[in-house]
């Protein structure tokens, strides 16, 4: 579904997580301590997931916003949003106070969604995601 997202937007496939080996093992990956990674399902069918991640060069206060993508057939009807809640709700609940994200253009209609939702531009990448085609970076500051 990821991969097949960035096929739509015609995204970036170089240094993005379309080519990221970590991409083949997302549940692998969410085992890690302080991150989750939450999935929508349709009539017994990923269609959306957003996760929270501890990346590597964050300050310990901040997580990523990652992997937050939604097949073209459920925009539009709450899904996104949804995920979106149960991420911010978990990132709480692990005591992180700031939420970051990595963008690009292709996707600016989501870009408009975060800014919507509380995220704000930045200058310059935070942490070590290895994502460097990604080129808007965002942060939230979140209640505790």
């Amino acid at each position: 579904m990821i991969r097949s997202v960035f096929e739509e937007f015609d995204a970036p496939r170089i240094n993005t997580v379309y080519a990221d080996p970590k991409t083949e093992d997302l549940f692998g990956l969410f085992q890690h301590e302080r991150s989750v990674l939450w999935v929508a399902e349709v009539d017994g069918k990923a269609c959306g997931c957003c996760g929270i991640y501890p990346t590597e060069g964050l300050e310990k206060d901040c997580a990523e916003l990652s992997k937050y993508y939604l097949d073209q057939s459920v925009r539009g009807i709450g899904i996104g949003r949804s995920l979106m809640v149960h991420c911010i709700r978990s990132a709480k609940e692990m005591n992180y106070k700031m939420l970051y994200l990595e963008s690009m253009p292709a996707f600016d209609a989501a870009v408009r969604m975060y800014e919507k939702n509380g995220f704000r531009k930045i200058e310059h990448a935070l942490g070590n995601s290895g994502h460097t085609s990604c080129n808007i970076w965002m942060i939230m500051d979140i209640d505790a």
